[in-house]
């Protein structure tokens, strides 16, 4: 198995996209088939063994019908 991606904000996006698919009570296996894409590819970044890209988060984010700021995470510093 390879090793996750060290990044930091990857991990954080997955967590947030993640957070949406247990709003919607939707699996990454029903994300993969709204995307067109294999069950890995969904999986592969949500567990961070791959970078999500801003093609990627926009993608899931009309998949999942939300605005890609939903799919982003709250800056700890400014949310004070």
């Amino acid at each position: 198995m390879t090793a996750p991606v060290a990044n930091r904000l990857t991990q954080r996006v997955a967590a947030e996209i993640r957070a949406e698919l247990g709003r919607q009570n939707l699996t990454g296996k029903r994300l993969a088939e709204l995307l067109g894409v294999s069950h890995s590819w969904v999986s592969y970044r949500l567990t961070g063994q791959q970078t999500i890209d801003f093609d990627d988060i926009e993608q899931i984010a009309a998949a999942l019908d939300v605005q890609v700021a939903q799919l982003l995470p709250v800056d700890p510093a400014s949310a004070a």
